[in-house]
């Protein structure tokens, strides 16, 4: 780890990102669309600014709208490993994004849109992209489209991998190699290991038996998240019950959300400096202008997401018959394919008056937010990603209650290996959950 921390100083001194907030109109190549007032890159690709109106109710109960991120194409998350004296290794990037706080993150091997590889922003190649696509250079471990968020993006989906390769990989001084116990550690870190890292390393099963506790042992706690790894765990609910809940909450679910045109929605102004609600509370639209040596492309401007106030992502956690579960959230956001996934226990951004779904119905926040100390196994702040949101920081938290909590129809207690189970799979797992999942295997 000494070692890694000195190679990212290095990055962090040899290459600088510097980016700008500006006015909206001092974006260039990108503008507002005659007739639409979309927010659209003059290609017609990357993605673009749109409105979305929802109906939640048959009767309407609840109408909004509101700007959201439409990128229709698949991009790659890719994890590149690699067995090196017995022990699996991850080809780890760090690489700097517009939006992010810290500058350089631990990101994937392959972080990429499909217009950043097919070059539509006329930049350099996109490194080591050859091992996840075209004829297989190596075995495919991990192979899934899961969703990004259904609150900011309009059905977006990328493709989770991970491949496994046995022949030497060209090296680069941008990357480096990690063990998985390595990069679950500096999970423990604020704000370091990226949103995409995250959702590829939920997707992969850990294997309780390849992992080495510290001196002193693992914590009681540790012991019992271990066991809810394990796919024969005993459980509060057996999937294929699990299942059926899902798909009910599901056929019960009455959200209508289609896309209108951003100059056609209701309850948002247009400023020099921003696509704001007209509360002045929510996310807004911003624009920034970014310089960068290291990227595909060294200068450009563009559009992001940004909040108002940190976020709180949260899994109540209890030990059932001595395994963890955490409760699980079927929610509702205009974004989803399917209108519904999994999230977590609480998920919420303070003063999002926009949506009735932004802010959330949210039973079980003052459990969360009152928690004593003793009771948080993990509360680390983490962003999302830095490519299309603008220094959106949530505290990831795991709390543990040693009491039955108020039943609520739309949640239910799950294992770990049973939410890992359901990653094999789209539409079921939402990325907020999924950074949880790789957040609690940090835990000891």
């Amino acid at each position: 780890m000494d070692e890694f921390w000195q190679w990212l100083a290095q990055r962090r001194e040899a290459v600088r990102m510097d980016v700008e907030l500006i006015p909206l109109a001092d974006l260039k190549r990108w503008g507002f669309e005659p007739g639409t007032g979309n927010l659209v890159h003059e290609t017609g690709r990357f993605f673009s600014v749109e409105g979305v109106r929802a109906r939640l109710g048959g009767d309407g109960a609840a109408t909004w709208d509101q700007p959201i991120m439409n990128q229709p194409e698949i991009g790659f998350l890719g994890i590149l490993v690699k067995e090196i004296d017995g022990v699996l290794h991850c080809l780890m990037q760090a690489k700097a994004e517009p939006g992010n706080a810290q500058g350089f993150q631990l990101s994937p091997t392959v972080q990429a849109t499909r217009s950043n590889y097919t070059g539509v922003h006329r930049g350099g190649a996109v490194r080591y992209l050859e091992y996840f696509t075209g004829p297989r250079q190596g075995r495919v471990l991990v192979d899934v489209l899961l969703s990004e968020h259904g609150s900011w993006f309009f059905r977006k989906r990328n493709r989770n991998m991970v491949v496994e390769v046995t022949e030497d990989v060209p090296e680069h001084e941008d990357y480096c190699w990690l063990t998985i116990g390595q990069v679950r550690h500096l999970l423990q870190a604020e704000d370091l290991v990226n949103m995409d890292t995250r959702t590829v390393l939920a997707c992969i099963p850990l294997d309780a038996a390849s992992e080495a506790a510290p001196s002193g042992g693992a914590s009681p706690f540790r012991a019992a998240l271990l066991a809810s790894l394990r796919g024969d765990a005993p459980a509060a609910h057996d999937l294929p019950e699990l299942l059926r809940w899902f798909t009910d909450v599901k056929a019960r679910a009455d959200l209508v959300s289609e896309r209108i045109p951003l100059g056609a929605i209701e309850g948002w102004v247009t400023t020099r400096d921003e696509i704001r609600h007209e509360s002045g509370n929510d996310f807004s639209i911003v624009a920034v202008s970014v310089s960068a040596r290291s990227r595909e492309v060294t200068q450009w401007t563009q559009p992001l997401l940004r909040t108002r106030a940190e976020g709180t992502i949260a899994f109540l956690a209890r030990r059932i018959e001595g395994v963890v579960h955490v409760l699980v959230h079927a929610g509702v956001e205009p974004g989803f394919a399917d209108a519904i996934e999994l999230g977590p226990t609480v998920q919420f951004i303070p003063d999002s008056d926009g949506s009735p779904l932004t802010a959330g119905y949210q039973p079980y926040l003052k459990e969360i937010l009152s928690a004593s100390p003793d009771q948080v196994r993990y509360g680390v702040t983490q962003s999302e990603e830095g490519g299309r949101f603008y220094q959106v920081l949530s505290r990831y938290m795991v709390v543990e209650v040693d009491h039955e909590v108020p039943p609520h129809e739309d949640f239910r207690w799950m294992t770990v290996g049973q939410l890992v189970a359901l990653l094999q799979h789209s539409h079921y797992v939402n990325v907020q959950a999924r950074s949880l999942i790789a957040c609690l295997q940090s835990i000891w």
